[in-house]
């Protein structure tokens, strides 16, 4: 038996006037999932239980098989894992995004989706201004990056009462009521406004400006945990897997779970991401494992810029670059099961 697992980020959605009320999917032209509908089976899930965040942490923790209420810690950790970064213990990684704040409102939860060479060179000028000791800062790609608080002992600063907000559900909202609260808050909050004030008029920012670009203004700092323990997915479910994902946070729950993790040059985590690589990659992939999941970020993205024409064009490309290519392979190898799921609907409102 072979399995695949097609993850469109975000793909659930609201009826929209502009699509004389159909959803985004509803409106695509997509025949792959047209086909898996008409001859399978087609309902509704719940991957985030009530009381975690409704994101992809836990949504695809949920879908890997892990029940997020016993195992999930937060988001950070997981991408922390993708990164290579150990943790200790009593250590907490925490997510740190650029971003665009104007007058108190996140303009822009990417900062303009800043460069990765820009990202490293405004992270150094903090680490620096951090110093040897307790923090470490990590460069990821792009807007997303880490930053490790590293605890001497059990009782640190933070705990599963620490309160962050993502940016990404504040843009073009005030973001006075939504920085870190609870315990170790003010660390927190401490290191967001060291970098308010670094960023200012650092030659990056200088440079972005010029060009008609938003600007870093500092750095936003959520999804704080510490590292998760979990089973294999072999001693689980007897099974190999192998993930194809741009996104550090699946990258590294695949990691923990003993999961091949697959890169496929193009693939961006983004609308301009190369769909036919990952559907070629995927494909390859059941030569040698059990089951293959592809998570796709774009209509998440396009989502979170109102795009619908954005949304349903990287529907479509799924469907045709990624959906199509593996049920044809999935067919001639034998016996198998394929599922396409959002982790988590992303009404282009937000």
């Amino acid at each position: 038996m072979k399995y695949a697992i097609i993850i469109p980020d975000g793909c659930a959605d609201e009826p929209q006037e502009s699509l004389s009320g159909r959803t985004p999917l509803q409106a695509a032209r997509v025949p792959g999932m047209d086909e898996i509908a008409a001859s399978g089976v087609v309902g509704r899930a719940q991957h985030v239980p009530a009381h975690l965040p409704a994101g992809s942490e836990v949504a695809t923790m949920s879908l890997l098989g892990y029940d997020p209420s016993t195992h999930f810690t937060g988001r950070a950790p997981l991408e922390a894992a993708a990164q290579g970064i150990p943790l200790g213990p009593h250590d907490w990684a925490i997510r740190c995004n650029l971003v665009t704040i104007e007058e108190q409102v996140m303009r822009d939860f990417t900062a303009g989706h800043i460069s990765t060479r820009e990202a490293g060179q405004l992270l150094e000028t903090l680490r620096l201004d951090l110093g040897a000791g307790v923090w470490e800062v990590h460069v990821g790609v792009s807007y997303r990056n880490l930053i490790v608080f590293r605890a001497a002992q059990a009782g640190g600063p933070f705990s599963e009462q620490t309160r962050t907000t993502p940016p990404h559900d504040l843009t073009d909202k005030h973001v006075l009521d939504a920085f870190p609260r609870g315990p170790g808050s003010d660390l927190l909050n401490d290191v967001m406004c060291r970098s308010l004030q670094l960023f200012a008029q650092d030659p990056v920012n200088e440079a972005r400006r010029h060009a008609g670009k938003p600007p870093a203004t500092n750095v936003w700092l959520w999804g704080l945990g510490r590292a998760p323990t979990l089973p294999p997915f072999g001693e689980q479910y007897g099974q190999r897997g192998a993930m194809i994902t741009a996104v550090d946070l699946l990258r590294g729950l695949a990691a923990l779970i003993g999961w091949e993790r697959i890169d496929v040059p193009g693939a961006t985590g983004y609308t301009d991401t190369d769909y036919a690589a990952k559907g070629r990659y995927a494909v390859n992939a059941l030569d040698h494992t059990d089951l293959v999941c592809v998570h796709i970020e774009a209509p998440d993205e396009a989502s979170h810029e109102g795009d619908t024409a954005g949304k349903i064009l990287a529907l479509e490309q799924i469907d045709r670059h990624i959906v199509h290519p593996l049920l044809d392979k999935l067919r001639a190898c034998g016996p198998y099961r394929i599922l396409v799921s959002p982790d988590h609907p992303t009404p282009l409102r937000t």
